[in-house]
Order: structure tokens, then C-alpha cells, then sequence
């Protein structure tokens, strides 16, 4: 095995543990201590992969355990490659910061409104921008995560001892506890062992999720808003702004029913009570703390007046105002929080199914009305600094996460939604047959007539099929929850698969009927955002049809006007590339928010995109503000949702400053974009980079479905990747199909992805881009390469989309995909589509070249380049060893050694993505 891991040979050779200490800004020195502190823990456990980590071992030659032993060992060390890069990077940020100013800091507030400042923009325009901006990441239902949540704690850990490390105060004794202490986490990691034993049920997720908010987010979002705060006072000291709580989570855990027939209506209840406790308990921590900290006597400093009436209607209501007051006497303050604390505690009782006594908090409304309360007494008291330093933040947590920690989306797909409507067609037309073809006029036409018809409020249910009673008690829960839990415990009904305006209107429907509609003033609102998802590119193409029909429909504005006057729809970046590649589905996303942007005005009523990305570049990942950057001119408005998966969420939210920075990152970009959209609707038409795009994008999903369409691709695919084998890893709790087919139209398109980065060809990511350019090179000729160079440098997005092929161009690794093809039993097969592939990347390779004017791929990303190049030695060399356990375990007999064969091919495909970075 190559020397592959980040040690020098001098430190390689030592036998001692004498790490060196951290000074600088790059990660060496913090690479070198965390490899030997693996190391040490190597020799204690398995002297044998001491040979590993120096890069030198034979692993070919080792048992099937010992094998898996070593491949946990290079997953461990990717793990704490990344933890060391992360690390370096937040130092990197905090010395420009330091030297340079925080406006000096790309993705900072400070920068972009520096910027906006200086072309003019005035107090009231960005006043007016923040009011209208909504910013949402959502964490999604499927993490497709290899770590489980106790090995993300002690990596959490690990981080945080080695930011300990940098400070140069600690004595050697200090220091030397300190190195213990990570080396013992190590220790750990290595022994608990990083894959789930069995497939993580849906509460499990649930927990995952959590997790990120109990560690960073609670704490961190706040200091966002703070951040924008400051630059503003700071960069218009003349005037004031209200900063709304315009950043929120939303998630899908545990409300994502789309193919999870684990997700029921009461695992959907179990969710929000779990998610509403997580904000509950975290804000009676915060209230905690304010009442020990703000031990304010009156004999100190006067109370107003204002602040004494409201702490004397907090006792009455308590009813236990004597006890209080004579727990603190003398402490308006601390009463008036032990007031809230028992408020606080009665709503968690409540939430838990729990008897109490006196009153609670309704809503979150109630516990924000108190706060504010708290902030004006101690201000008026001139006391502003107290107010602002340490009550407005957990004010601030509580606008922001309310008794929901997140907005829980809702998700079926229109196939199921469907099944239950046509049960509520047989059940109201007895006798009458079968009911009309959904995408007929008389189906819509029903549809129509039974959302203007009265509900009757004595619906029995219980004679419809039990599929269709559940998707009912789905949607009734949404009705009971947000007058029980918190009005925006829920965020939205994502319909994927929508495929016309009639399941728009089924969902409505289902709406109606489980009887969560308002009436107000006689006039029927569902107050459920029914956001449809269009996924493939057939489907995106068709949005601006259905959605212009939709828009027309009575109840479907009124909704829209009660929701906020905006209608969301969502795009799919994953099924889009899986039916048409990569060029293709990146120009048809951008067309269709184009043109849904134009209907949102032509009709007066605008739409906001919620965009379906995953981890991986073939899934929609992109750097965060070149991504925002690229999107059509006026598509954001302030408005922005998107999916986070995964990796992306450990990667992102794991640690406090990175999580800081990656929201302050997404915020700014979209802030940005408004600005730019502002300008750009003078800017000059560019119609020859969109007819250039259209004849690329048509040319590379020729030679893209020529592929997935190939009658051998399936037998191909199945045998030449570890697709089966994938679903053994239990890293999520729905199926990898949605149906259960075996088909590749039915499969999803994170298993999709993940099979083809793990046995190197990676074709989701750049196949078919070489024959596109190479179509439109050989139909436009020299001026048709001018325009793609000039386009290179002005078109944001033929940009993104070469930059993103470039950076996938490096994970592709032709001999080793080779070594997989000859798991193919079918010669023939393995040929054809070995050849079709081979072909395609090398015209990628040069196409690619040709345009940019580089010499070698990716050489404008350096960091990237370095980055994996770190990684790839020891990837590839599990790789190799992949394709011998696939071929192993495909052949063996024995169930023992099976087994034993099966642990180290799921360790195998754990560590390459953890090397990669991504799954799905």
C-alpha cells in the first residue's frame, strides 16, 4: 500500500508520543498529532496496522476481520483529516479576520453589505430586503449518514480538544491531559465502531437530527442574527433596523411518508412532541441561566414602575405569589423568571402527556411576550447591556425555534395521495365502477366540486382502506398540532412526483377532508402550504402549465394570500440528473425557475423554490454562494429552501464556528442575490449563452440516456458497483426503491449516485458533457468555441456546471473502474458499456480543456486538488480491495466467513465516502 496518511517520515519513525505543538494557520501540525495519537491507539489495539497508517502494509494478505479492522482505521483517520481541515479553516477565517477586518471575509455579512453600501443602497432598501427574507434549510429524512450519533459526540469531542491545543497557556501537565484526553476519544471511535448494526429506526433519525441542534444551532443561529445586527449599526450608525427571525430549519424526519412506510401519522406525532421538548428544555436552560445571573436587588438599582405592574400580574397568575416573592425577596428579576420557569415546566408537562398546575405557555408567543417583558424592564432600569447581552439571545432562540425546534414537513408522493382519493370517490359514488382517470377532465372536474362543497363535519372514515385512513389521519394531525403545540410546527405538504394540477387539487382535497381548513367569514383557507415537487425533467417542463392552472383556482389563492401572498414549489435536483444528466438537468431547473418567476408576476401572486439538493455534485451540491450566485435573476427574492443530506449535515453543523459560518454563508448568499437581482433587471438580455445552454443540454442527455438506456446498463450496473450491497449499510430507515421494483426508473436517486462514486466512474456527475460540447463545437465551429470560452467567463451557470464536472473529472478513476467491470459475469455487457464510458470521459476530459484553456483538470481549485489529493492514494487502494470482498461475498458459501466478509465490505463502502466526503 502506498504511503497514503499524513505523517512525515521523521514523526513516522518515532515510537514516543511527543506531538508538536500548533502555532501556525495550516493543518500540518494538528495532522501530525491527531496521526499519532491514531497511531498510539493502533499499537495498543492491532500492532498489525501500526504497517497501515505508515502506508507500507500488504492488506491484501490479511483475514476478512483483521481486513475490516484496517479499513476502520483509514475511516477513522479520514474522519480526522477533515476534523484538522475544519479546524485550520475556522483559523484561516479568524486571522483575516484579525488582520484584515471581518469585511474582508467572502460570505460575511459584513462584506456583502459593505459592498451594498458603497453602490448606494440606502437604510431603507436593506430594511425592506430583510423584511421580505426567508431562509430555511432542511434537514431531510434520509441521512444517508455512516456515523452514528455517539461517534459523532466524541468526533464533536475531538474537535474541540484539538481547538484547546492551539492556546499556548497550558502548562505541560495541562497539555499532556489534554493529548490524553484526545487519544482517548480515539480510543473510543476505534471501539465502538462506526456502522449501525441495524437499520436506525425512524425515532433513531429523529435523535440524529436533534443532535445538531443541541449541540450548535440552539446556540449558534442566534449569534447569526447578532452578527447581522452589529454590521448594520456598525456600517449605518445613523440608523436603526429590525432584524426578523428570517433564518429557520425546517426537516423531514419523521414526517417524510414518500416510500417510508415507517412513517406514520403517529410516528409523525411522537416527532413533534420529541422536537417541541428539545426547544422547551433548551429555553428552560436559558431561563435557567438568566435568573443565576441576574440577581439585581432593588436596593441596588430601582425597578420601574412599568416592569413592577407586569411582575405583579406574573404572581397573580402563578398563584403561588408568596412563595416566590419570598424566595427572592427584594429580586424583581429573578421573580419575574421563576414566574416564566414555572410556565416554562408546565408546558413541558403538558407536552409530555404530564398532569400540572397553574398556567403554562400556549405558544411560544406567550414565552416571547415575556422576554421582551424581561429586556424593557432592565432597559428602562438603564440596564440596556444586560438586556441586550443576555436576555435577547434566548428571546432570540425562541423567535427562531419556537416550541417546534423546526418546521416539520409533511411528505407523500402523489401516488399514494391519489389511492386515497379514489377511496373517497367509490365510498360518495356507490355502484358507479371505478373512478375517472386521474389525468382526465372529469376527475378535476370532482375535484373541483368537492373543494367549493361544504364539509360535512360527521365524517366517518373507517370504511376506507386503511392506507387511505392513515394518509387522512396525516393530514388531521396538522390541524390538532398547531392549535396544541405551536401554529408553525409544520412547514409544508411536499407532493413529489406531482405531475399535474389534479394532484395539486387531490391534496387540497385531503386537506379539506381531514377537516384542517379555516373558515373564516365563510370562505374556506387550507393553512397547510401545498407545495408540488417536480423532479424529472419532463416534470419541470410541465410547471409553468400546471402551476398557471393551479394559481387560477379560488381556495389555491385565498390559501396563498393567508400563507404570505407566496407560493412555493419545489425542484428536484436528483431525479432531474438521474433522467436526463448532469447538463441537462442543470439547465432545466434553471429554466423552469425562470419561467415560474415570470408566471409569479404575470399572475400577481410570486413563487419561491425550494430546491431538492443532495451532498454530491450530481444531487445539486455546489459551493453554497456560487450556487445561490447562478440561479436566474429575481428566482430568489430573499426566498430560499433547501435540502440538507446527510454528510452535509455533520460536515456543516457539527461543530459551532463551522456552523456559524456555513449559516451566515447561506444568508449572505441569498442576500446577496437579491441585491444582484435588482441590478440585473437592467442588465442586457444574453439569448445566445440561453440557445447555446439549450443545444448543450440537448446534445449531452442524448449521450447520457443513450447509456441508461442501453439494454445492458442494468446488468451492468448491478454487477459492477456494490448497489445491492449499499442497502446492507443501515444508514437510513426507508427503502432504497420506492416501490419495491427492481427497475431503475423506481430506484432512488441517492443509491443511484452512491454506487457510481463508489466503484470510480462516477457518471452521474459529467457524463454525456464531452459529447455535448464536442455537438455543438462540431456544428458552430470556431465561432461556436468563442462563444463557450466567452461564456466561461460570463455565464454563471455554464461556469458552475464546468467547475462542478472539472472537480468530479478527479474522483473518476478509469483502472480502477476497470477492476469492477470484471465483476460483470456478461462479457458482452461488460464491454459494450465499459467502451461507451471510456470513450465519453476521455471527450469529457479534453472537451472540458479545450473550453477552460487549462492544462490539466480542476487546476483552478488548488484546495480542492490538495484536499484530495490527501485522500486519494488510500481510497483507491480500498477500492481495490472493494471490487476483491464484492467478489468474495457474492461467491461465498459459508455463512460464518460471509459475514465476517460482509463487515469489511460495509466498512469498505464507509470509508470511501468518508474519503469522498459524500454518499448519495
Amino acid at each position: 500500500m502506498p504511503h497514503t496518511l499524513h505523517a512525515s517520515p521523521g514523526l513516522a519513525a518515532e515510537n514516543t508520543f511527543a506531538p508538536p505543538v500548533i502555532t501556525g494557520t495550516s493543518s500540518k501540525e494538528a495532522l501530525d498529532i491527531l496521526f499519532h495519537a491514531l497511531l498510539e491507539v493502533a499499537r495498543r489495539h492491532e500492532p498489525e496496522l501500526e504497517d497501515v497508517l505508515h502506508g507500507n502494509a500488504d492488506i491484501s494478505a490479511f483475514t476478512p476481520q483483521l481486513l475490516a479492522r484496517a479499513l476502520q482505521v483509514q475511516g477513522i483517520w479520514f474522519q480526522l483529516l477533515s476534523i484538522a481541515e475544519q479546524n485550520a479553516a475556522m483559523r484561516r477565517r479568524r486571522q483575516i479576520e484579525r488582520t484584515e477586518g471581518r469585511g474582508a471575509l467572502g460570505g460575511s455579512f459584513a462584506k456583502v453589505l459593505a459592498d451594498a453600501k458603497a453602490a448606494g443602497l440606502k437604510a431603507p432598501q436593506i430594511q425592506g430586503l430583510l423584511k421580505d427574507l426567508r431562509i430555511r434549510p432542511t434537514i431531510t429524512a434520509h441521512p444517508t449518514e455512516g456515523k452514528r450519533v455517539t461517534v459523532l459526540e466524541k468526533f464533536r469531542r475531538i474537535y474541540l480538544v484539538l481547538r484547546e491545543l492551539e492556546l499556548p497557556r497550558w502548562t505541560e501537565r495541562e497539555r499532556n491531559g489534554l493529548m490524553n484526553e484526545l487519544r482517548d476519544q480515539i480510543e473510543l471511535v476505534w471501539m465502538t465502531g462506526e456502522l449501525h448494526l441495524e437499520k436506525p429506526t425512524v425515532e433513531r433519525e429523529v435523535a440524529w437530527g436533534l443532535h445538531f441542534f443541541d449541540e450548535t444551532l440552539f446556540e449558534m443561529l442566534p449569534e447569526v442574527l447578532y452578527s447581522l445586527e452589529e454590521t448594520l449599526a456598525h456600517l449605518y450608525p445613523d440608523d436603526s433596523f429590525e432584524v426578523p427571525p428570517f433564518f429557520q430549519f425546517g426537516s423531514w424526519i419523521g414526517g417524510d411518508r414518500d416510500g417510508n412506510p415507517y412513517v406514520t401519522s403517529a410516528v409523525t406525532r411522537t416527532t413533534l412532541q420529541r422536537n417541541a421538548l428539545a426547544s422547551l428544555c433548551r429555553y428552560r436552560e436559558g431561563v435557567n441561566g438568566l435568573g443565576r445571573m441576574l440577581s439585581i436587588t432593588e436596593r441596588s438599582l430601582p425597578v420601574p414602575e412599568r416592569f413592577r405592574e407586569e411582575l405583579a400580574a406574573q404572581l397573580a397568575e402563578s398563584g403561588d405569589a408568596r412563595a416566590i416573592a419570598g424566595r427572592n425577596p427584594g429580586e424583581a428579576y429573578r421573580q419575574f423568571l421563576t414566574c416564566v420557569l414555572r410556565k416554562l415546566d408546565a408546558t413541558i408537562a403538558r407536552n409530555e402527556g404530564q398532569p400540572f398546575k397553574g398556567p403554562d405557555y400556549p405558544s411560544a408567543d406567550g414565552l416571547i411576550n415575556d422576554l421582551r417583558t424581561l429586556e424593557r424592564g432592565l432597559t428602562d432600569a438603564k440596564c440596556a447591556s444586560l438586556a441586550v447581552d443576555l436576555v435577547r439571545p434566548v428571546r432570540r432562540m425562541v423567535e427562531i425555534f419556537r416550541f417546534s425546534t423546526v418546521r416539520l414537513d409533511l411528505r407523500e408522493n402523489s401516488t399514494r395521495t391519489t389511492r386515497t382519493l379514489e377511496a373517497l370517490w367509490r365510498r360518495r359514488n356507490p355502484g358507479r365502477g371505478e373512478s375517472p382517470a386521474v389525468d382526465s377532465e372529469a376527475w378535476k372536474s370532482w375535484l373541483l366540486t368537492e373543494l367549493a362543497r361544504p364539509r360535512d363535519r360527521d365524517q366517518n372514515f373507517d370504511a376506507l382502506p386503511e392506507d387511505a385512513r392513515e394518509t387522512l389521519a396525516t393530514f388531521a394531525l396538522v390541524g390538532e398540532m398547531r392549535d396544541t403545540l405551536d401554529r408553525e410546527a409544520f412547514g409544508a405538504f411536499i407532493l413529489s412526483m406531482t405531475r399535474s394540477v389534479q394532484d395539486v387539487l387531490g391534496a387540497y382535497l385531503l386537506a379539506k377532508e381531514a377537516g384542517i381548513f379555516l373558515d373564516g367569514a365563510g370562505t374556506e383557507i387550507c393553512p397547510l402550504p401545498i407545495v408540488p415537487l417536480f423532479e424529472t425533467i419532463e416534470d419541470l417542463r410541465a410547471a409553468p402549465v400546471i402551476m398557471k392552472e393551479l394559481l387560477a383556482v379560488p381556495v389555491v389563492r385565498r390559501s396563498t394570500r393567508w400563507q404570505g401572498g407566496v407560493q412555493e414549489v419545489m425542484i428536484g435536483y436528483s431525479d432531474s440528473n438521474k433522467d436526463g444528466g448532469f447538463v441537462a438537468a442543470n439547465w432545466e431547473l434553471y429554466k423552469a425557475q425562470a419561467k415560474l418567476t415570470v408566471l409569479g408576476k404575470h399572475v400577481g401572486v410570486p413563487i419561491a423554490f425550494f430546491h431538492g439538493r443532495g451532498g454530491s455534485v450530481s444531487r445539486g451540491g455546489a459551493p453554497t454562494a456560487r450556487a445561490i450566485a447562478a440561479q436566474p435573476a429575481g428566482s430568489i427574492n430573499g426566498r430560499f429552501r433547501t435540502t440538507e443530506q446527510g454528510e452535509v449535515v455533520s460536515f456543516k453543523y457539527a461543530n459551532r464556528g463551522t456552523a456559524a459560518y456555513q449559516m451566515e454563508l447561506l444568508a449572505s448568499s441569498v442576500f446577496e442575490h437579491a441585491l444582484a437581482s435588482e441590478r440585473e433587471k437592467e442588465a442586457p438580455a444574453r439569448g445566445e449563452f440561453d440557445d447555446a445552454l439549450e443545444a448543450l443540454s440537448g446534445a449531452s442527455r442524448a449521450a447520457y440516456v443513450n447509456l441508461i438506456q442501453h439494454p445492458d446498463l442494468v446488468t451492468y450496473f448491478g454487477a459492477a458497483s456494490p448497489l445491492d450491497e449499499i442497502a446492507l449499510l443501515n444508514i437510513g430507515s426507508r427503502p432504497a426503491r420506492r416501490f419495491g421494483a427492481r427497475s431503475l426508473g423506481d430506484l432512488r436517486a441517492i443509491p443511484w449516485v452512491f454506487a457510481w462514486s463508489q466503484n470510480r466512474h462516477v457518471v452521474t456527475g459529467w457524463y454525456g458533457v464531452g459529447s455535448g460540447l464536442q455537438s455543438f463545437l462540431d456544428v458552430r465551429g470556431a465561432q461556436g468555441e468563442a462563444l463557450l470560452r466567452r461564456m466561461f467567463h460570463e455565464c454563471k451557470l455554464f461556469r458552475l456546471i464546468l467547475d462542478e464536472v472539472e472537480k468530479t473529472l478527479l474522483m473518476v478513476d478509469l483502472d480502477i473502474a476497470r477492476d469492477y467491470a470484471g465483476l460483470v459475469p456478461d462479457e458482452a455487457a461488460r464491454q459494450n458499456i465499459f467502451a461507451l464510458i471510456e470513450a465519453e470521459y476521455a471527450l469529457t476530459r479534453a472537451m472540458v480543456l479545450r473550453i477552460s484553456g487549462a492544462e490539466r483538470i480542476a487546476e483552478r481549485f488548488p484546495l480542492y486538488r490538495e484536499r484530495l489529493e490527501e485522500r486519494l492514494p488510500t481510497i483507491n487502494q480500498v477500492s481495490r480491495e472493494q471490487v476483491e470482498l464484492l467478489r468474495r461475498f457474492r461467491s461465498e458459501e459459508d455463512e460464518d466467513e460471509r459475514e465476517a466478509v460482509k463487515s469489511a465490505l460495509l466498512l469498505s463502502i464507509n470509508c470511501i465516502a468518508v474519503g469522498f466526503g459524500a454518499t448519495g
